[in-house]
């Protein structure tokens, strides 16, 4: 399955990070953010990459290059940033079959596998993961709505009154109908080609996207403090882990000295 990576932002409000780099190039735990995301691709099973450039997009491709631990990226080019829905029209030409979107923004630990799992089972045209956040701050997002059956059945951009809190995350996966969506959108009230208006037209066209709730954690990084907080959270992380290999160690070599 190819993977999608949209980094063609100027990522503004981290400023200064971001005043002589892209924002998928901030780093984040001594890597930058699009490196994260392409090693979760990969290991969610990424045969090819395809990142969306734009503001400095030099910067991106020459670190880069023509691969990542041999899997091939190609670039598609976003010369001016007009939304999400606008992006992912640049790789329309790349794309032929179900593929995995993230954001170049986004840093999970969560279950991207049951959300590529579920898009695998060919019951559903995409599949979502979301979470759960104060009704104070769904506003910030693209909110949800879903029946008893965990589909999707409404989408709203950042509304004033959220029918939900249940909100989308920067993880996706779609089959190639979105672009069809895509190029129907006409331009928000931001002046922007917005992703979660391709979607309600997915969903009104009768197409089943499926919910998956999250389970882990992700930081958008928006700004400079949430990149300390994702740097926190993975360093935790990363000693989580080496606590329990310890354990398992000590372990397996008690039971081999019994």
């Amino acid at each position: 399955m190819k993977a999608v990576v949209l980094a063609a932002g100027k990522g503004t409000r981290l400023r200064p990070l971001t005043d002589d780099k892209p924002k998928g190039m901030v780093e984040v735990d001594d890597k930058p953010i699009i490196t994260h995301c392409l090693e979760q691709l990969r290991d969610l099973g990424a045969d090819e990459f395809v990142i969306v450039v734009g503001y400095l997009k030099e910067k991106i491709i020459s670190h880069y290059g023509d691969e990542f631990e041999g899997i091939p990226i190609t670039y598609a080019h976003q010369r001016e940033q007009k939304g999400l829905a606008h992006a992912l029209l640049t790789v329309e030409e790349h794309i032929d079959d179900d593929f995995m979107l993230i954001l170049g923004d986004n840093i999970f630990r969560a279950n991207l596998q049951d959300v590529v799992r579920r898009q695998r089972e060919d019951r559903a045209d995409a599949a979502f993961l979301v979470e759960e956040v104060p009704w104070e701050e769904a506003s910030r997002y693209g909110v949800c709505d879903t029946n008893k059956y965990g589909e999707i059945v409404d989408v709203v951009e950042k509304p004033e009154e959220p029918p939900s809190n249940l909100v989308m995350t920067g993880f996706y996966t779609f089959s190639p109908a979105i672009f069809h969506a895509c190029h129907l959108v006409q331009p928000s009230n931001r002046d922007e080609y917005e992703i979660s208006d391709a979607v309600d037209l997915l969903i009104k066209s009768g197409r089943t996207i499926d919910a998956i709730r999250i389970d882990g954690w992700r930081t958008d990084i928006g700004y400079p403090e949430d990149r300390d907080e994702a740097e926190r959270k993975l360093q935790a992380a990363d000693e989580d882990a080496g606590v329990a290999e310890e354990e398992a160690e000590e372990a397996t070599a008690e039971g081999g000295s019994e």
